[in-house]
């Protein structure tokens, strides 16, 4: 206990604090020390004596165990710090999996786009062909030949036909299908 009281009044010459201020201070701590000693005397009803050799050896293994304690924390949090990072590096791995899968099918859809315009081409190209053949040929050949085609196919062609052609045409169809191609254009389907 001297020893600590030197110890006090030398940090306090240096801090430049009143040798007064700094007894207080230790009557303070050492009455502290007091209370929580007869505290844990009577918890255990008296059948403990401390004594100043074992306080500080009960300083130091509470210490110790302190130590412990926050090293064990400190084990935790590597091993969950750890757990996290190959947790990362497992969802960078899918991610990375993700976006090539991503860009393979995007690529797939560009070229079924650019397949699906090109046949798209094609078969408009061939209807225009066709839609020139059957304007260049007699009407009651075309009539003939339209009236074995579709319903649906006649009632396409006849809207991309000009009228001039689809006047010298409507005599030689059937007519149920000039009738249905005249409804649907005037209702507008």
């Amino acid at each position: 206990m001297k020893r600590l009281v030197v110890c006090c009044f030398a940090v306090a010459a240096l801090a430049s604090l009143s040798p007064d201020r700094v007894l207080t201070k230790i009557l303070h701590a050492t009455a502290g020390i007091v209370k929580s000693s007869q505290a844990f005397a009577e918890a255990t009803n008296g059948s403990v004596d401390i004594q100043p050799g074992q306080q500080s050896l009960n300083a130091s293994r509470a210490a110790r165990e302190e130590k412990a304690i926050q090293d064990a924390r400190r084990q935790q949090l590597a091993a969950k710090e750890a757990a996290i990072a190959v947790k990362e590096l497992e969802l960078k791995k899918l991610s990375d999996k993700l976006d090539a899968q991503m860009k393979l099918l995007d690529d797939s859809k560009k070229r079924l786009d650019e397949s699906l315009k090109s046949q798209k081409k094609v078969q408009d190209d061939k209807q225009k062909k066709m839609i020139g053949l059957f304007k260049k040929m007699r009407p009651e050949q075309a009539g003939q030949l339209m009236d074995k085609l579709d319903e649906e196919k006649v009632i396409s062609m006849l809207n991309q036909l000009d009228t001039k052609t689809v006047i010298k045409l409507i005599p030689y169809l059937k007519q149920p299908r000039v009738l249905k191609w005249i409804n649907e254009n005037l209702n507008g389907v």
